[in-house]
């Protein structure tokens, strides 16, 4: 069988959410069957970190597809020229893009669809774009792979699209994630924070990731309780808007918000396992990797009350409205003052994490795969 996946969003030194999905889950599916052929399709020179095994066979088709205008080229002129020559049975897109311009079997899968909801949080073409294709996708898919219940009935809601057609595949975490001793969380803390305690936050710093209301509701925090803990905040200022920039600029404690800029996943998982409590309050999530990854560290997690964070979190994380500067902020004070609080969600942790190995996922999504194909046949 051969399988053909868009790999386009693995770049070495470069993998975010979704990157980090596709390596993770391709990692183990070609090396765990070799009895298959797969064809990763890049945009660019790829490094052979990601040619896993004997049978991937990687393919190298331009233009780089980083701008809508490109997107369109790329998947409706580019990649069915490609599908053409190797004649798959399958085309797998772990970013949910497809060729509307081919007749091969295709799974997508599908994260969010964040932008029917927030339109405006992203730049005007981006945003005509994914509205206009993406329920095109949806509709074009042989069948769907999403990451959470909440995508999965979004999914329906906004495309109609059928139930049984949807397959639910969580994510995992990095299996570096892990409790580090006492002795590197104070080195830690001393590298990055002066040797203080400190609130985590790990992503884009992105309109729906909530930064301007945690900025906010860390000052509120800071001012009502007496405490040298700061906020450290890991990721790069790609969507560094004005309403961000405001709210950072308009702070008491804004010396005492650290920016870390991207980090190794080695320097990640010390600063996480390092942290008083992982802050990830973002008003809209297909899953939330990173609420993951501070369970396998034995870190608390605060996190928001909406779209799927809760189905995530389950018991393991206190829970505030990302609309209310003041819902986080007692958050943050709950965790910062109640070791109790602390220890429960610690341990909590400890059994939610469970759920989300990638070895679950890859196998999920094979799963999913051997659905697609028995499609009309």
């Amino acid at each position: 069988m051969k399988i053909a996946v868009n790999t386009r969003l693995l770049i070495k030194n470069k993998l975010e959410g979704i990157g980090w999905v596709a390596y993770e889950t391709l990692k183990r599916i070609t090396r765990q069957h070799k009895e298959h052929d797969f064809y990763f399709i890049f945009d660019r020179k790829y490094d052979n970190e990601f040619i896993f095994s004997g049978n991937v066979h990687p393919v190298v088709a331009y233009p780089q597809a980083r701008h809508p205008f490109l997107y369109y080229i790329w998947f409706e002129h580019t990649i069915p020229r490609v599908l053409k020559k190797i004649n798959p049975d399958l085309f797998l897109s772990p970013d949910a893009y497809l060729s509307l311009s081919t007749d091969i079997k295709s799974l997508a899968i599908f994260h969010d669809l964040n932008f029917e909801h927030y339109p405006e949080d992203l730049p005007y073409l981006e945003r005509k774009y994914y509205r206009y294709y993406f329920p095109r996708y949806a509709r074009k898919a042989s069948r769907i792979v999403t990451v959470s219940e909440f995508s999965k009935q979004d999914i329906i809601d906004q495309y109609d699209i059928p139930e049984d057609k949807i397959d639910v595949v969580y994510n995992g975490a990095n299996e570096n994630f892990k409790p580090i001793p006492e002795e590197k969380k104070e080195q830690t803390r001393k590298k990055y924070t002066l040797g203080h305690q400190y609130f985590v936050f790990v992503g884009a710093l992105h309109p729906r990731k909530n930064i301007a209301r945690l900025f906010k509701a860390f000052d509120h925090f800071r001012k009502s309780k007496e405490s040298q803990i700061k906020l450290l905040v890991v990721g790069n200022k790609k969507w560094w808007t004005r309403d961000i920039r405001y709210a950072y600029e308009q702070m008491q404690f804004r010396d005492d918000v650290i920016f870390s800029g991207r980090l190794s996943t080695e320097e990640l998982q010390q600063i996480v396992g390092s942290a008083l409590a992982l802050t990830y309050t973002s008003y809209f999530e297909g899953f939330g990797i990173p609420i993951v990854e501070a369970f396998y560290c034995d870190t608390p997690v605060i996190t928001s009350n909406v779209t799927s964070m809760p189905e995530v979190a389950g018991d393991a994380a206190l829970l505030a409205d990302p609309f209310s500067v003041k819902s986080i902020a007692e958050a943050l004070s709950k965790i910062a003052f109640d070791e109790e609080i602390r220890s429960d969600l610690i341990e909590k942790g400890r059994i939610r994490r469970e759920l989300f190995k990638w070895q679950h996922t890859a196998e999920n999504l094979w799963k999913s795969i051997e659905k697609t194909l028995e499609v009309n046949q």
